[in-house]
């Protein structure tokens, strides 16, 4: 037990683990410098495969990039976005109070009042909605309702 965690090392020397190194056979200088200018050429066509393919890229890129923006310009704006364009109407219509709501205009009473109850908790003033909204999404579901009764 004496000796746990120490190795015998040539002539007997008791050595810990830490400080045990094999004897390794030490590189000539020449070894070294033949595997560091293998290394340096390596690197080098490396980077100059990179440049050239960058180079190349650059000129591809010319051409392709033209006919990118004319077709992107070619595109209306608003294909890129599900938000309804424009403002409220100043007298509501029909198709607008649907839209508010987010039902159809021809929904039932239930479906506009559970709708509206909906939207009412989750942008109702007193609970930091806008007042302009909740306004806006009263006068839909009143807009539907009346439309309703007929």
């Amino acid at each position: 037990m004496a000796n746990a965690g120490r190795v015998t090392v040539d002539g007997g020397d008791m050595m810990r683990y830490a400080e045990y190194s094999p004897k390794t056979n030490p590189r000539s200088d020449t070894d070294t410098d033949r595997r560091l200018g293998g290394t340096l050429i390596a690197v080098g066509l490396g980077v100059a495969a990179a440049g050239f393919a960058g180079r190349y890229a650059f000129q591809l890129w010319k051409p392709l990039g033209q006919v990118f923006s004319e077709t992107v310009r070619k595109m209306p704006s608003s294909a890129f976005s599900s938000y309804y364009k424009g403002g409220f109407e100043q007298k509501m219509s029909k198709r607008e109070a649907s839209l508010v709501l987010g039902i159809g205009p021809v929904s039932t009473k239930a479906k506009v009042r559970e709708v509206h109850r909906n939207m009412m908790v989750l942008n109702h003033p007193d609970k930091g909605g806008s007042p302009y909204l909740a306004a806006k999404i009263n006068e839909a579901k009143d807009l539907l309702d009346k439309e309703n009764r007929r």
